[in-house]
C-alpha cells in the first residue's frame, strides 16, 4: 500500500537537508569554507522545514 506512496514536500525537504548536513561534515575534514557553505545552505533548508509546519 505504502509501497509507490509520492513524498511529501517536507519529507523532500527533509532528505534534502540530512544530505546537506552529511555533506557538509565531509567537507568540514579538509575544506572549512565549502563546509560553511553547505552549512548555511542547510539552515535555509531547515528554515523552509519550519514555514511548512
Amino acid at each position: 500500500m505504502g509501497l509507490f506512496r509520492r513524498k511529501s514536500e517536507k519529507e523532500k525537504l527533509q532528505a534534502k537537508y540530512r544530505k546537506l548536513v552529511d555533506e557538509a561534515y565531509k567537507l568540514s575534514h579538509n575544506d572549512r569554507r565549502a563546509s560553511d557553505l553547505k552549512t548555511a545552505e542547510a539552515d535555509e533548508v531547515l528554515k523552509q522545514i519550519d514555514a511548512l509546519e
